[in-house]
């Protein structure tokens, strides 16, 4: 069974270093920025930033984390079929997003 967290946030930049960070993480790996005018995760991330003054929105982004018990070997089709649900059951398909592995 998957575990998963999700949260409503702020603070893009804290959020692109903490996703980048190879000293917690044991590997990192961006494998999808999609719908912003970049392909860069931390230009994506300050883009949503920069909407969000102009809606004076203040929890501008949505994290979810997946997280498969440790000796699992989950391919990535099946992370890639949990974000889609995921997405359809919280009304979410077709905005932009980015996975992060």
């Amino acid at each position: 069974a998957m575990i998963f967290y999700a949260s409503q946030r702020a603070n893009a930049a804290e959020l692109a270093k903490h996703l980048l960070n190879m000293q917690e993480n044991d590997h990192v790996t961006v494998h999808e920025v999609r719908g912003f005018a970049t392909h860069d995760l931390r230009e994506a991330l300050l883009e949503i930033e920069a909407i969000s003054r102009g809606t004076r929105c203040k929890q501008y982004l949505f994290a979810v984390s997946l997280n498969p018990p440790e000796e699992a070997d989950v391919p990535t089709a099946d992370f890639e079929a949990a974000i889609e649900q995921i997405e359809r059951k919280l009304n979410l398909s077709g905005q932009p997003r980015i996975i992060v592995f």
